[in-house]
């Protein structure tokens, strides 16, 4: 089996746990066609016979953009993506392949992104429901393409093998067995859930030389997640490939102080890259960025929640990702090489019984609601973090970068 089966092995298997005959949507760079297949190939092996393939091609994508009138958006199936609510009814499976190309956008008009990224995330209401409440299996999975290796490595020219290589070394495809090697992973992240779960933590307070210097409060029921995310029905999940993150979601109104992000965004296909925000209670009062940031003025007023956090995540400096000095200009890598926070909504699962509550209900005991989530980094090699417990005890969690225990 040659690593790109095995990838295939690993996304079809574990981390979306495929069962025979559930109906499969798989998101997909047009450019990605031949790793589609052998994806496919698979699936319908394994007894997996309804799969909708959703192509996407970024400069289709951009001359609508330029040229589309805002309501002609939502008739086009670039943005449009109520087809994934049919699929949800079904409780199909949903992979999302992701390449980042961020200079396709750079003349489009900040206002149409926004609209067109409105729409994308609106018209699929009931796949959106159960993708926060796990009740659809979903992941996420980076592939390498001609425009987004030449981004990571300009001067090689054999960038995209290069970076298929990176993928398979952080995914752990180049293990003897990569299923063994994430069951093996997903033990010893889960110590670190556990122990924070232990802590029964009420505050955490940042600072490194960045300037970052802010807090952000935990509610009582508030519940530290991490790779070994499950559905109702103990179907087991890993969402991201690859993940080094442990999560939460924060008490709404809680965020105090300013936070400097540590590597660039890709928001909407557009480059946003030293910038900061500025919280008071719970919500972005003031922000700047050297670039993008009318691109960072959108994502900020998406919505009436998009300006508040839905997560707070915890990574290591010391990561594989980290290690590997490499900008990916992905957020899906990206983030799993340094802690982030999150505009937007939060994880009914980071809640005590939250999977079982209304959006009404969530956001009345402080899990942010919105359309928007969207993580951007901001883990240094020099970051503190200390938390309060609720019995008003102070515990370091992360000293230099990683965790304090370790």
């Amino acid at each position: 089996m040659n690593n790109f089966d095995k990838y295939a092995e690993l996304l079809l298997k574990k981390c979306l746990g495929m069962k025979k005959g559930q109906p499969l949507v798989i998101t997909s760079p047009i450019e990605c066609i031949d790793f589609v297949r052998i994806l496919a190939k698979q699936a319908y092996e394994m007894g997996v016979h309804d799969i909708y393939f959703d192509f996407t091609d970024s400069y289709l994508k951009s001359y609508q953009l330029l040229n589309f009138e805002d309501n002609e958006f939502e008739n086009s199936l670039f943005f449009n993506k109520k087809i994934y609510d049919e699929y949800a009814k079904k409780d199909g499976a949903f992979l999302m392949l992701s390449a980042e190309e961020s200079d396709v956008y750079k003349d489009v008009d900040s206002d149409k992104l926004a609209k067109a990224n409105y729409i994308s995330r609106t018209s699929r209401p009931i796949y959106k429901e159960k993708q926060g409440k796990y009740e659809v299996a979903w992941c996420i999975a980076m592939v390498s393409t001609e425009i987004s290796s030449k981004k990571v490595f300009p001067n090689d020219e054999k960038s995209k093998e290069r970076l298929w290589n990176e993928i398979f070394k952080a995914c752990l495809v180049l293990e003897d067995n990569p299923l063994d090697a994430w069951d093996k992973k997903k033990e010893n992240n889960k110590k670190n859930v556990n122990k924070l779960n232990s802590l029964n933590l009420k505050k955490l307070h940042y600072t490194n030389s960045l300037g970052t210097d802010f807090s952000v409060e935990l509610g009582k029921g508030a519940i530290w997640c991490g790779a070994d995310e499950e559905m109702p029905d103990g179907t087991p999940l890993i969402v991201n490939m690859p993940t080094e993150e442990i999560f939460t979601s924060p008490l709404r109104d809680s965020t105090e102080g300013i936070v400097y992000a540590s590597k660039p965004l890709i928001y909407n296909g557009t480059l946003i890259d030293k910038f900061w925000l500025k919280f008071e209670n719970g919500k972005v009062v003031d922000y700047d960025s050297e670039v993008g940031k009318d691109v960072l003025k959108t994502l900020i007023e998406f919505d009436e929640g998009s300006s508040y956090l839905g997560e707070v995540a915890l990574v290591e400096y010391d990561s594989p990702i980290s290690n590997s000095n490499i900008l990916f200009y992905n957020t899906l890598y990206d983030e799993n090489a340094a802690c982030h926070l999150a505009l937007g909504i939060g994880f009914p699962s980071c809640y005590e019984n939250g999977v079982n509550m209304s959006k009404e209900e969530l956001l009345e005991v402080g899990v942010n609601q919105s359309n928007e989530h969207t993580d951007f980094m901001i883990g240094t090699s020099d970051l503190r973090i200390v938390g309060t417990t609720f019995d008003n005890e102070e515990v370091i969690i992360f000293e230099n970068g990683n965790f304090a225990w370790n």
